[in-house]
């Protein structure tokens, strides 16, 4: 066997999985409160988006973004200093509800935790034969689509999954059909003591 190299490139993606235990706290943030909406602040055509408590958030958070800063040293060999949540909003996405490709704006990374995932949209998605996406997928995507390039990533969301991003990353998230609610929270952080 030749030896040989290969390097990472471009922004981490993060994901892991959010223990039972503090997505059960982190689901009792989420109430849909018309007070709280935060519909005409998002890119999404979704009709219930609405702010929930960052503080408490940031309590049950801490050591997942402990946990982001460990994998930002090791992808990009530097140090990233404390995160704090700046802004936290919780998504009821019906039928035919989505979200178009976007980034976040005034943050330095990004998140989506998935509070639920109903069966009937994880059957909903195994039937589906089409051959990008499929419904109430998520997409993240970097660079210009050329040959030898990979500049999307595809994830069927699981309850619990975690991912967190810088916050020009590109996502997006295909509507369902299902007669189902699907839960999931957007999340912003900023370095500690800068805006």
């Amino acid at each position: 066997m030749i030896n040989y190299n290969f390097y990472y490139w471009g922004p981490l993606l993060f994901n892991t999985h959010i223990k039972k235990e503090n997505l059960n706290k982190i689901k009792k943030l989420c109430k849909k409160n018309i007070k709280k909406s935060h519909v005409e602040n998002l890119a999404g055509d979704i009709k219930h988006e609405y702010t929930i408590d960052k503080n408490s958030l940031n309590k049950i958070l801490m050591p997942y973004m402990e946990t982001f800063r460990h994998a930002y040293k090791q992808w990009y060999n530097n140090t990233l200093s404390e995160i704090t949540v700046s802004a936290a909003w919780v998504n009821y996405m019906q039928p035919g509800d989505y979200n178009p490709v976007h980034i976040h704006r005034n943050c330095e990374f990004s998140g989506v935790i998935y509070i639920d995932i109903p069966k009937k949209l994880q059957k909903e998605i195994s039937e589906y034969k089409g051959t990008v996406e499929g419904p109430g997928t998520i997409a993240f995507m970097y660079g210009e689509d050329a040959g030898h390039c990979q500049t999307m990533k595809n994830f069927v969301p699981a309850t619990g999954d975690f991912y967190m991003f810088p916050y020009m990353l590109r996502h997006s998230v295909n509507p369902h059909k299902s007669n189902c609610e699907r839960i999931s929270i957007g999340v912003n952080f900023n370095i500690k003591g800068e805006k």
